[in-house]
């Protein structure tokens, strides 16, 4: 059992139980483990939302409105990166995204990250090849899939790189002001002082926070203090500007859902992972 939960980092895999078929010795290892966790997780929430958006009604309930949050952020995301081809693969990085995000965060908690394998990410890179690579045997893939022209691609790139390069900048400019006063802080204070996050964006707050003077143990508070605290209030994230638009949900009613559930897994993470660790 402490080959599954450990409080280190391990990149190694490990074997958990052994079988032998036609001959062979064939290993459940942690990864494996780690992977049907995850699986049996995501099919669990997906029988939850089929059975959430079959009975929608015209006043959605709160998890009704996570679910349309979160396909609004996935939209926006894929039309950034995608385009018109957005429709075409949306089903796909849904899935691919729940994936990752729960193999990441099972890292967080104690369990190695199946994502740890580079046998996991290979399979998900190639995979990934196959489905979004055109195929000629496609007969009518030249009239549905549409293309972008080549001043939009341009364009698109042009505005990431600037939103990064600003960020790069804004993280330069607080190396003082974090090894003076961010560094010495306990972990605990650095966790609860994130939940600004709520209030400005945390992709701001992350570049302003990050150094690598940090210990991996600090960052990666910092970095769930950041995840949990965005999604609280609607200024948090850009996805929340653009979803509570989109789905016309105001402040007030953004903040009844998000304070209490964001408090509730901020005061659990913090109980499980730093108080008692």
């Amino acid at each position: 059992m402490g080959m599954l939960i450990s409080n280190e980092p391990d990149f190694m895999i490990h074997g958990v139980l052994k079988y032998q078929m036609c001959g062979q010795d064939f290993w459940i290892t942690t990864t494996t483990i780690g992977m049907w966790i995850v699986t049996v997780l995501i099919l669990i929430i997906a029988v939850m939302a089929n059975r959430a958006l079959k009975n929608a009604t015209d006043v959605p309930g709160r998890f009704q409105n996570a679910l349309e949050y979160g396909y609004m952020m996935l939209e926006q995301m894929g039309e950034t990166i995608l385009g018109g081809n957005t429709k075409r693969f949306i089903n796909y990085i849904g899935t691919i995204f729940l994936f990752i995000l729960f193999c990441n965060l099972s890292g967080l908690l104690g369990l190695r990250a199946p994502t740890a394998d580079y046998g996991v990410t290979f399979l998900l890179g190639m995979v990934t090849f196959f489905i979004v690579t055109p195929r000629p045997f496609s007969r009518n893939m030249v009239q549905t899939r549409s293309y972008d022209t080549m001043h939009t691609i341009i364009v698109r790139t042009v505005k990431i790189y600037l939103f990064v390069f600003a960020l790069t900048l804004l993280g330069i400019s607080f190396q003082p002001l974090i090894e003076q006063y961010i560094i010495p802080l306990s972990l605990e204070s650095i966790y609860w002082m994130n939940m600004l996050s709520a209030i400005l964006d945390n992709a701001t707050l992350a570049a302003a926070e990050m150094s690598p003077q940090l210990s991996e143990e600090a960052i990666r508070t910092i970095l769930i203090g950041l995840l949990i605290s965005g999604g609280m209030l609607i200024p948090g994230n850009i996805p929340n500007i653009i979803a509570a638009k989109q789905l016309n949900i105001t402040s007030a009613q953004w903040a009844r859902f998000g304070i209490p559930i964001g408090l509730l897994f901020m005061l659990i993470y913090y109980l499980f992972v730093l108080h008692f660790n």
